[in-house]
């Protein structure tokens, strides 16, 4: 097995909500913002999408924002102070220092071998795992500590979704090592 499966995490995408003012006004915002993207009927909100980093915010005329997209913490904040450049470039009265909340964080990982989904299926707490490999090839674990769902595959390919802090993959992925090996299934 090459390397630690802890050592092969990966963001793959991190989903955060801001609210930088009380109201927006679409229609006039996606006027102004190249290439932004406005269609009511099949998108309720303005959908402005970042380069560098490579982020989407999705701006609604409540005044919240949805980030997606962004691979680390770091691109996250540089996404949100773009979007409030932005927003203070078209005289939107917004605060000074913009904060956002972290929704979700999805990471994968890589447990560098093939794994028995079925012997597994047997082996852990029925409680709380779903398997029914016709209707999806993965199997999905729940743990409440840290509180995300890892889907599971045959590959040894983990996705791990639900995460708040980026150490919260890590923490899943080391409990499932740890509940594979006591099986004897790693």
């Amino acid at each position: 097995m090459k390397g630690k499966p802890e050592d092969s995490l990966k963001i793959e995408n991190i989903v955060a909500s801001a609210k930088v003012t009380d109201y927006l006004d679409l229609p006039v915002l996606a006027s102004q913002i190249k290439d932004a993207e406005y269609n009511k009927k099949r998108f309720p909100g303005v959908v402005i999408r970042m380069q560098n980093p490579k982020i989407a915010a999705l701006v609604f005329g409540s005044g919240k924002v949805v980030l997606t997209g962004a691979k680390s913490v770091d691109s996250l904040s540089q996404g949100l102070e773009i979007l409030g450049g932005i927003l203070r470039d078209l005289q939107v009265e917004i605060p000074e220092a913009l904060t956002y909340k972290i929704q979700n964080i999805v990471t994968s990982a890589d447990l560098g071998t093939g794994i028995n989904l079925n012997k597994i299926a047997v082996g852990f707490n029925l409680d709380k795992i779903e398997y029914e490999p016709e209707q999806f090839p993965g199997l999905v674990y729940r743990l409440d500590d840290p509180k995300v769902v890892v889907l599971l595959f045959g590959s040894g390919k983990l996705i791990i979704t639900g995460g708040k802090v980026p150490e919260d993959a890590r923490r899943a992925v080391l409990k499932i090592v740890a509940d594979l090996k006591s099986l004897g299934l790693l």
